[in-house]
């Protein structure tokens, strides 16, 4: 069975909460992540089938729909997206270094399912607004031919959206590079 992950950003801390709530007692998904976001936001992030994922989005989006800033449901999203939320992947920092920033943590999330569908590469993490205004940005590593198909796979995909800050591709990063 293919996981689905659904994700709700909400301009209240404290109607985020609730919303989270009716999110996981409207059915069968796991929560992934539940936190408040900068400035002043809260995100809630479940996984599941993309049947129970669609109605607890639905749910969690209907308890305030005035407060809800962005949402989505992803089915059949790429197994290494899982791991990169939660900064857990295995992977060492080999060959280039591709770094993609959005403008908020959802588009955040897509573009990593997107760049990990596109080529060969690593996703190392798709880190959520923490500290960042609310930005996101993932990052992920391979050969670097592999980077910039993946890189550029994002930008024509999104080019002509608005949720694309800035890319970067770096051949060869020095190993003290930190993020």
């Amino acid at each position: 069975m293919d996981k689905a992950l659904g994700l709700i950003e909400y301009k209240s801390i404290a109607r985020g909460i609730a919303a989270c709530d009716a999110m996981l007692k409207a059915g069968n998904v796991e929560l992934l992540v539940a936190t408040v976001l900068c400035p002043g936001k809260f995100i809630a992030m479940v996984s599941g089938d993309v049947e129970a994922v669609r109605f607890a989005v639905r749910k969690g989006i209907e308890y305030d729909p005035p407060h809800v800033i962005a949402d989505l449901v992803l089915p059949q999203v790429h197994a290494s997206v899982f791991p990169a939320l939660s900064a857990t992947t295995t992977f060492e920092l080999k060959g280039a270094l591709g770094v993609i920033e959005t403008v908020d943590a959802a588009s955040g999330v897509i573009v990593g399912d997107t760049a990990a569908k596109a080529g060969n590469v690593n996703l190392l993490e798709i880190r959520l607004a923490r500290g960042m205004g609310g930005k996101a940005f993932v990052a992920l590593c391979g050969e670097l031919a592999a980077v910039e198909a993946a890189v550029k796979s994002v930008e024509a995909k999104f080019k002509d959206e608005g949720i694309l800050v800035a890319t970067a591709i770096i051949p060869s990063p020095n190993r003290q590079l930190t993020f």
